[in-house]
């Protein structure tokens, strides 16, 4: 989802920066307006330079998790809540993070509420957890918000981490794979080179086909690595169109193994956080606002908006998510009998615990998977080269035996 850099005007008249993400410009803009603000600018994320966003350890979902369980411990012991951001402020490692408390601390000091403080650093609370606040401050439980959240982002930060450990692993084992046929076409394969040149024997077919590869490899290097980068580019530039977007992700929705893996990732997602959300009293309509923003894949983002404006409408949430078509059977299913029964908030964190333990499983198979067939490969591409280079010696051991 692109991101956007925001300079608005509050119905004070007091101006406030940040940086907020939606599916494109006019809903950024519908956004803002919706929260009362007056733009003054708006403008994508690669359109902007920020200093803000460019030094600092990038907030992480256990940033805010630690952030949050500190914030609890410290409100739960008595202390105010300026004394408790203070605590933080000189506490926090993270920089970004710990400018962003200094920004809200003064805030809160020129009048405004915790939430209001922490929508003006919106670059760094992600709305999920400034509605949380809102919904605390007004129920007078601001301690059980953060706690929620501390929960949410702990489990977020694991469903990140277990994702990671199935695309990461496969990329490293590719790469690894990589580095060995580039050392051996660019310096193993060289030194046999040389030798068979001093020989005046005809070489066999795959020798001089690895030879000839590992030649043009060495002359045209630079070229290589440049139509590589430019591939990486282009795919970068693509994906940030919206159509590029798309069709990608709906690849990425359709890959053997990998497929299973970011449907029920986005779906334990969903449901989390909506759980989450409606258990802290956040109305339905700007749960599944929020909702349509976190999940990293834009066709879910897109089925989530539009279930929006179908309950606007007074439609039941299962509905538009079993129209959608790309929600599995349980999620709209669950969803309906929540709704049935007036659990609902229930019934999605029991989805997304299912949904967690299918994200664990399915990370299981494919390191299974892939682990094997890399090395197999690995061992077919390597031990082809290592053939290309005996291939010629034991012909030559072979017309010494026949002398």
């Amino acid at each position: 989802m692109p991101g956007y850099f925001y300079i608005v005007a509050d119905k004070a008249g007091k101006e406030k920066r940040g940086k907020m993400e939606a599916n494109n410009r006019d809903a950024a803009k519908e956004l803002l307006k919706k929260d009362g603000y007056v733009i003054l600018s708006l403008e994508e994320q690669s359109q902007q330079f920020d200093m803000n966003f460019t030094f600092g350890r990038k907030l992480k979902p256990r940033d805010l998790s630690v952030f949050c369980r500190q914030f609890v411990s410290i409100l739960e012991s008595g202390v105010a809540m300026k004394e408790a951001l203070a605590m933080l402020e000189e506490q926090t490692e993270n920089k970004t993070l710990k400018k962003s408390i200094a920004e809200v601390l003064t805030n809160i000091e020129k009048g405004n509420s915790l939430a209001d403080a922490m929508r003006g650093e919106s670059h760094v609370f992600p709305p999920m957890l400034i509605n949380m606040v809102e919904a605390g401050e007004s129920s007078g439980n601001l301690e059980m918000a953060f706690s929620r959240m501390a929960e949410q982002f702990e489990k977020e930060a694991k469903l990140k981490a277990t994702v990671r450990k199935a695309t990461v692993y496969p990329i490293v084992l590719i790469f690894a794979c990589i580095g060995v046929i580039g050392v051996m076409l660019l310096y193993v394969i060289p030194i046999f080179i040389d030798m068979f040149k001093e020989i005046d024997m005809e070489m066999p077919a795959f020798t001089m086909f690895v030879m000839g590869l590992s030649e043009w490899a060495g002359t045209h290097v630079y070229i290589i690595v440049g139509v590589a980068v430019a591939i990486f580019a282009a795919y970068q530039a693509y994906y940030r169109t919206e159509g590029g977007r798309k069709n990608i992700d709906k690849i990425k929705m359709k890959m053997p193994l990998f497929g299973q893996l970011v449907v029920k990732s986005n779906c334990s997602r969903f449901a989390r956080t909506a759980s989450t959300l409606l258990a802290a009293g956040v109305p339905m309509i700007d749960c599944l606002d929020i909702v349509s923003r976190i999940v990293n894949n834009i066709h879910y983002s897109m089925a989530i908006q539009n279930a929006r404006e179908e309950v606007m409408k007074g439609i039941p949430l299962s509905e538009p998510l079993r129209d959608a078509g790309i929600f599995p059977p349980m999620v709209y299913h669950m969803t309906g009998i929540g709704e049935e029964t007036g659990n609902i908030e229930q019934m999605l964190n029991k989805l997304a615990d299912y949904y967690d333990e299918e994200v664990e499983i399915t990370t299981q198979t494919i390191l299974a998977a892939m682990e094997p067939l890399i090395i197999v490969f690995m061992a077919v591409v390597v031990g082809s080269l290592v053939i290309a280079s005996i291939l010629p010696i034991a012909a030559m051991y072979e017309g010494l035996d026949n002398l």
